[in-house]
Formats: structure tokens, sequence, C-alpha cells
């Protein structure tokens, strides 16, 4: 079977479980990205199976689940939900979790920046926007075959991400006045929580979907301000749950007003 670059593909060596899109090919050998998944892989030609429909994506299943926390009484008060700064390696996830962001009606930054430059450039966004909520994401992935699961050189990214959440941490200490979510696939959580992210990804080194930190971001910005969020009921929005996403019990960002 004949591949080119674009084509939908899944991998047979791993019961064609995930989605990829083909970015480029040499030789018999392709790099692959997940369509719905942040994740980065190469494969085999020999290896791959060409998906000639597009299938739906979660999105609007996502949507759904965000419903409760729409289901305001806007009667008598007004609600100013939180602002996020969203920072992504990757432009597709970007543009999804910004589409994601404004269909629920909250107001969202988006930047693109590589991995390796996010701990630079963040001070400047924050400065500049002053947001409620800051996302840390991109690719990331925890090479397994070197063992040491508390090891940062054992991640792809994961340092990076680190290094990021130091730097919003130096610009605001309290994890009340400005919740962070950083991580992306695999990621090493216990370092992402211990540099002062409030969520972070992966507490099982699982793969995370494209919209989870919009996810997680959302349900803060649209939770009432100085009221503890519902962290189980929050993890569970997500793709994977608590093995994907975890985090600690943090106040929800969104002003409650009276009367409208």
């Amino acid at each position: 079977m004949l591949f080119h670059v674009g084509d939908l593909v899944t991998r047979n060596s791993y019961h064609n479980d995930t989605l990829f899109r083909i970015l480029s090919i040499d030789s018999d050998m392709a790099i692959l990205k997940g369509v719905d998944i942040r994740l980065y892989a190469d494969s085999n030609l020999s290896d791959l199976k060409k998906v000639e429909e597009i299938p739906k994506t979660d999105d609007n299943v996502f949507l759904e689940r965000m419903e409760p926390f729409l289901n305001l009484d806007r009667n008598e008060y007004f609600y100013l939900p939180g602002k996020v700064l969203h920072i992504d390696g990757d432009q597709d996830y970007l543009d999804r979790c910004l589409a994601f962001y404004h269909k629920l009606g909250i107001m969202a930054y988006g930047v693109r920046l590589n991995e390796d430059e996010i701990a630079t450039e963040i001070t400047d966004y924050l400065e500049d926007l002053a947001p409620d909520v800051v996302v840390i994401t991109g690719h990331d992935a925890y090479y397994r075959r070197f063992g040491d699961i508390h090891s940062l050189q054992n991640y792809k990214n994961t340092k990076y991400f680190v290094d990021a959440v130091k730097m919003v941490r130096k610009y605001e200490k309290s994890q009340e006045k400005l919740v962070v979510i950083a991580g992306a696939c695999q990621s090493d959580y216990e370092e992402l929580i211990r540099a002062g992210a409030n969520f972070a990804s992966s507490p099982k080194r699982v793969n995370i979907h494209a919209l989870d930190p919009a996810i997680i971001a959302s349900s803060v910005c649209l939770s009432d301000k100085n009221k503890p969020i519902d962290l189980l009921s929050i993890l569970e929005k997500t793709k994977y749950g608590k093995d994907g996403i975890g985090g600690i019990i943090t106040n929800g960002m969104m002003f409650v007003g009276f009367p409208r």
C-alpha cells in the first residue's frame, strides 16, 4: 500500500488504538503525529494501516461534560469567568483548545512556542496579559527503556515544562492567585507538582488528549472564586481521568455578581 504525507493511519503493532497523521516519510519509515493524542511517533510503513474515513472527534463529547458549569442562574446574577493564557508546543492542538474555550465563553490567549522556549518567554506574556490560569503544554514522552521514572533526563520535554512552571512561580508564588496546568503525554507528574503546578500530567505516564489541559483550565475558570473545586469530578471530565492528569484542590476563578 502506498502512503503519503497527510494520510491518516493507525499502527498494527499497537492494535490500531491511536489515530495518527503522517508528517513525513523517509525511505520505509514514517514520522507520525497523533490526531487527538499529544504524541509523536515513528513507524515502519509496513506496520501502518490507512484510515480512509475521518472518524468523529471527541470535542463535542468533552463539551457535553462541561454542561454542569454552564447551568447558571442568569436571571439575577452575572458571571465573569477566569482568563486563560495557553502556551502550546503544537499549533494544531492550540487551535483546538482555543476553539474549546471560545465555545464555553472563556477569554483565552494562545501562544505557540517550542517547549524549550517557554521558560524564557513566559514572564513577558504573564506581565502583558495577567491571566488567572496558565496552561503549559505541547509534546512529551517518557523513555521507558531507560528505566528510572524519577529522572528528568528520561523525558523528552518535562524538564522544559518544569523550568516554565518555576518561572511562573517566580512571577506569582500563590497557587490560589494563579493556577498552573502543565505537562503533556507521559510527563513527570511529580516533578511538575513539586515545581508549583496546580495540575499536571501524567500520574500513570499515559498519553493525554489534545484537549485535556483545556478541560482542566475551563473547569477552573467556570468554578466560583474562593470556593474549592470538586477535584475528582473535574479530573473525570478528561479523556483518561486520574491516570492522565492529577492535581491539588484549588479554588475556582469565576466571579459571581448581583444584580445582572
